[in-house]
């Protein structure tokens, strides 16, 4: 059977991953001549039908239309840098290597000109701390290296805080309200009674931190790792933790009230006394994780 539409020859039909497209050969052929998709349907091999008409290839179709879209007008996409390195995953199993090119020079750009609006270097910051009252409220420090300082009591609210390194770091008592820290780098950081309120921490790293009583209400927790960290008696009233890492990590006495947990792993960590009145553990890892005195009152598990 031929992987073409009886209806009109040049039309393909692709599931991706359980998506369903369709294009023409003209669009998987033409702009990137040499790539995977091109030699498959370029006439030299023999396309089976495996979907009532789809020809099946197993890849997440999640961007492959901004694959299509690249292959139809040759336009790199506006995304994240996350969705640009997940498409860029998937350009390079396509070898789709124009678009490789296209993606990785935005990526460069992006770059650029986060060093380019930094505000402040690592010896500006150093001559500020020596001053009695800090505030960095709202401005820019992305990528900046700022581990082992004494960075207590500093108010970074509202900052950009992006691939910033807090490695070792004293931040206790720090103010990081509404901060967006995505990707930084908290790892063995002294965090305790910090406010994060609002933060956006997506995918930082806080492996072995020290966040003892810190508020982290209604922060964007996603993807974080908290591995071996220490959050006894930590506010995370409706934190979102979906896919966080929490394994090994202290959260005795913590609050998670109307905390997203989807796909987190809390494998061998402490939560005795900690409130999961109504949460939702359902997709929550939980395996050698002590319960002891949790109020699960409501949990849905």
């Amino acid at each position: 059977m031929s992987f073409f539409s009886n209806a009109t020859p040049s039309i393909v039909r692709l599931n991706i991953g359980g998506k369903k497209f369709s294009t023409t050969v003209d669009t998987l052929t033409q702009r990137e001549p040499h790539s995977m998709l091109a030699a498959m349907f370029s006439g030299r091999h023999t396309i089976q039908d495996s979907d009532k008409g789809y020809v099946f290839v197993d890849r997440d179709g999640k961007h492959f239309r901004h694959i299509l879209n690249w292959l139809r007008d040759g336009a790199v996409p506006t995304l994240t840098d996350s969705e640009c390195s997940d498409l860029l995953r998937e350009a390079e199993y396509y070898q789709l290597l124009d678009l490789m090119e296209g993606i990785q020079a935005v990526l460069n750009k992006r770059k650029e000109d986060e060093q380019l609006a930094t505000e402040l270097t690592r010896i500006d910051i150093i001559k500020c701390i020596q001053s009695d009252r800090v505030r960095f409220r709202g401005v820019n420090l992305s990528g900046i290296d700022l581990s082992k300082l004494d960075l207590s009591f500093v108010d970074f609210s509202f900052a950009c805080l992006k691939n910033v390194f807090f490695s070792r770091t004293n931040l206790q008592c720090a103010k990081f309200r509404d901060v967006d820290a995505e990707s930084s780098i908290f790892h063995n950081a002294t965090l305790r009674e910090c406010e994060f309120t609002g933060a956006n921490l997506r995918g930082s790293l806080l492996a072995g931190a020290n966040l003892q009583s810190a508020n982290l209400q209604d922060a964007c927790l996603i993807d974080c790792s908290f591995c071996g960290a220490d959050l006894r008696s930590a506010h995370l009233q409706s934190a979102d933790l979906t896919n966080a890492n929490l394994e090994g990590a202290n959260l005795e006495g913590a609050n998670l009230k109307g905390a997203k947990l989807a796909n987190a792993n809390f494998n061998g960590a402490n939560l005795q006394r900690a409130y999961l009145r109504h949460v939702d553990l359902r997709d929550t890892l939980l395996e050698g994780a002590k319960l002891g005195g949790a109020n699960l009152v409501g949990a849905i598990r």
